[in-house]
Parts: structure tokens; sequence; C-alpha cells
């Protein structure tokens, strides 16, 4: 089996469609494919609905979503997976994070604009379309006017990398609460790319020990950031906590260079992680 737990949609800042995504991870050969749009579930219906659409057993769907958490002064991420979506208080602070992506990103085309880009606001919701506005959203914006030559020069310390010069702080949850709302939700949390220095701090092992005794279901490890002596060490930590490890292609569509399967879950992982959700269940076609 292959078994790829992290794609994004243009619900939030990939380029493909939720429909497209599912027709790219049929064609990609993937056995299983997630769904873990920022912040939001709203590729969800579109998704599903052309999962019904491949021939039976071809293609296995797990909804899921990628949440904006904030350790300290460190910036983090928590994949979520299998969650009830329609609980009142998760689907609350889901919101809360989406839309404020929205003042972020206007406040960050200022910056950029302060500091010479000549792009706009409505230029950024063009390219974000339906989806939740993000970082690589204004990224393709400063590609399009020429100021960097493609979206991952865009975040450097000169733009769009945390704490660079455009970049403005949005609201996160709190990764222990977090980890606590996915749980209630009947989900399984994860954290993402843990050991992603290239884009930025990380957080230390004692806050993931911390985020274990809360719930923590897991840590990405297999991931196109982290590099074989990471990928060692968070295999080690996970091994001590009692954690499943992961891995996934971080998929983003044309915006990043990553292929769908690029990295992969082993199959007996991901059985072990699907039997913890309560909150739903994957979709076959």
């Amino acid at each position: 089996m292959r078994i790829d737990l992290h794609a994004h949609s243009n619900a939030s800042d990939g380029t493909d469609s939720p429909a497209e995504l599912i027709a790219a991870a049929a064609g990609a050969g993937l056995d299983v494919v997630a769904l873990t749009d920022h912040d939001t579930v709203a590729g969800y219906a579109e998704a599903t609905a052309a999962l019904r659409t491949l021939p039976p057993g071809s293609l296995t769907l797990v909804t899921g979503a990628e949440l904006s958490c904030r350790a300290g002064d460190v910036s983090m991420h928590l994949l979520a997976y299998l969650f009830d979506p329609a609980e009142p208080e998760f689907a609350r602070e889901r919101e809360l994070v989406r839309t404020d992506r929205f003042r972020r990103g206007e406040a960050v085309v200022e910056r950029c604009r302060a500091l010479g880009a000549p792009i706009s606001w409505e230029q950024v919701r063009r390219i974000a379309g339906s989806g939740a506005v993000g970082r690589p959203h204004i990224a393709s914006a400063l590609v399009e006017a020429g100021v960097v030559a493609t979206v991952g020069d865009a975040f450097t310390a000169d733009w769009l990398a945390n704490g660079g010069r455009a970049d403005v702080p949005k609201h996160e949850l709190d990764p222990v609460a977090a980890v606590r709302l996915v749980r209630a939700a009947g989900g399984v949390p994860v954290f993402a790319h843990p050991g992603a220095v290239k884009r930025g701090r990380t957080v230390p092992d004692r806050v993931i020990a911390e985020l274990a005794a809360a719930g923590l279901g897991g840590l990405e490890v297999d991931h196109m950031d982290h590099d074989e002596p990471t990928r060692a060490r968070l295999r080690g930590l996970a091994a001590d906590l009692g954690l499943l490890t992961t891995g996934s292609s971080d998929y983003h569509g044309s915006r990043k260079t990553v292929r769908l399967g690029g990295h992969t879950t082993d199959p007996a992982v991901y059985e072990a992680l699907i039997a913890q959700a309560t909150g739903a269940k994957p979709l076959s076609a």
C-alpha cells in the first residue's frame, strides 16, 4: 500500500481543487490520501464526491486538517485526522484561526508594499480564489510581480519567513489545547514536520513530551524538510514517547516541487492510527 497522509487543495494553499487532488492521488498510484487543508474542512464535500467517481476500492480518503499552533514564540503545525467536523468547540476554534488569516494576509501585503513590492490585496485574493488566504498566495503574488523567482524564494527573512520583514503574527492555537480539542472530537493528532529547521525555529523535545502526555498520537517523520539525521532522531524520540511515526508528501500542487507519494506511511502505522479515531472513518471509492 502507498499511503500519503498530508496533502493540500485550493481550499487552503494548494493549487489543485479537492476533486483534482483526488484524481491526482489516483493517478499517482496511491492507495490512501489524506486531505489536510490549513484550519478548514471546506474541501471535504468536493473530495468525497470525486472519490465516488473512481473505480470501487481504488482509493481511500482520510479527512483531516492542518492546524496552526504556537508553543511559546515558535509556530508549529498539528495534523488532525478523522475528527468529527461538526463537534462545536473544535469547529469554533478552527473558524477563529481561519478568519484571522484574512486580517493577517492584508497586513502582510501592506508590509510587502511598504518594502517596495508592487502587489495588492485584490491580486492575492484572486490567487487564493475561494481558499483561506495564506502566505503561499502572497508568495505567488510576489512571483507574479517579479519580486522573487519562485514561491520558495519568498520564504526568506527578506520577505515572508517566520520573523521576516513582512511577516505578521496570526491567531494560533495552544498546541496542548489543540491536541485535546482533536481528541475530544474523536480525531488523532500528529505533529507535522517537527524538525523542519529550514522553516524557522522548532520546538524542543520537552514540548513534544508535553504534547504526548496530552494525547498526541504521532510525529510526521518522513518529510521533505527532514534530513536523515533528523528522521533518525525523531524516530528515537517517538519510540521513547510511544508515538506513531508517519510519512507524507505535504503536497501543494504546483506550488511546491514535491509530488504526491513523495514520502509515505507504513501500512501498519496507518492501521494503528485509524484504530484510534472515533470521530470519522476513512472513505473508500
